[in-house]
């Protein structure tokens, strides 16, 4: 039921970087305030990757490849 009607989660790191490559090209101002030390820009950058996934995705997975491709 839960795949027929499409609330599976994605936890596919290869489709998750894709998502969040996307963000991070069309959020470089929310990237360049993170990396000035504004923590609010990376929950703003977590934000998007969830709303591109349509929810989707896995929170801890989000979180854990945005930090190593903003590091």
């Amino acid at each position: 039921m839960i795949e027929q009607r499409g609330l599976k989660q994605v936890t596919d790191s290869g489709a998750i970087e894709a998502i969040i490559d996307e963000v991070l090209a069309a959020n470089q101002k929310s990237v360049e305030e993170f990396r000035a030390g504004k923590e609010k820009a990376f929950n703003a950058l977590v934000g998007q990757c969830m709303k591109a996934s349509k929810g989707k995705a896995n929170p801890a997975q989000v979180n854990e490849i945005l930090k190593k491709k903003l590091g």
